[in-house]
């Protein structure tokens, strides 16, 4: 599949930027997802490792996060190494993991009393350097904490996940404040493709690609995580180019 390359002018802009900030400007690594679609909108042509980003579901309800939290599961299978989980609530399904391709033998869990201590937690493990990935659930995130975790994932090239996840539907505004985040996901369930017997198909999530820092924003309609971990497209669209504008949820924005 074709690396997507930006724009030399975008490319001089964001090299400007972090010599501002103090950083060296460096090629990243990244992580495609193996879809041209979404990988096209992303710099590099993927997700960028040693990296924070973030994952909501597209409702405060548990359907949508449970999506949310499967759609992290499989970009962490795909990376190389141990899995630390941070986690406030002991509610993780192993075996939906395992079906996302993140085995029990990869997932090193922590329960945290409450968000600050997932996030110290999560800044630890990205510093570490041992892992493959980094996921914490938060209901919050501010600028502050993120920023931290965006430099210790930079420091180590650990990616880090911050998978948003609410107690109460006040805490999902949140989502909408800006943080440090390399890049911003919403994750929304759709009807599973329909089977020529009966029987259930092949999950179909609505993945918003909400902020791309560098890059585009868009929405596609993809099919949920394989055993690898990796997202499919549904076979009508295989052949189909993606619509400008992208696949559109009014109920959401």
């Amino acid at each position: 599949m074709p690396i997507v390359r930006p724009h030399p002018a975008l490319q001089s802009l964001r090299d400007r930027i972090e010599r501002i900030e103090g950083r060296p400007a460096r090629e990243r690594s990244v992580l495609p997802f193996g879809i041209a679609a979404v990988d096209s909108r992303l710099p590099g042509g993927g997700l960028a490792l040693g990296a924070l980003h973030e994952v909501a579901g597209g409702g405060d309800g548990a359907i949508d996060g449970a999506a949310a939290a499967l759609f992290g599961a499989g970009i962490a299978a795909r990376t190389r190494g141990k899995v630390l989980w941070c986690l406030t609530r002991g509610d993780l399904f192993a075996p939906a993991l395992a079906q996302a391709g993140l085995g029990p033998d990869r997932v090193v869990h922590v329960e945290a009393g409450d968000d600050g201590t997932v996030l110290a937690c999560m800044e630890e493990g990205l510093r570490h350097g041992g892992l493959g990935s980094v996921v914490g659930e938060v209901a919050r995130l501010s600028m502050t904490a993120s920023r931290r975790l965006q430099l210790a994932a930079e420091g180590t090239g650990t990616l880090g996940i911050a998978l948003r996840r609410w107690r109460r539907q006040a805490e999902a505004s949140d989502f909408g404040q800006p943080t440090a985040a390399m890049t911003r996901w919403r994750v929304s369930v759709l009807p599973s493709t329909a089977l020529p017997v009966p029987g259930v198909g092949r999950h179909r999530w609505l993945v918003e690609l909400i902020r791309a820092r560098a890059g585009e924003s868009a929405d596609f309609e993809l099919e949920a995580c394989d055993g690898k971990g990796r997202l499919g497209l549904p076979a009508e669209l295989v052949d189909r180019s993606v619509p400008a504008q992208g696949w559109r949820r009014g109920a959401s924005r």
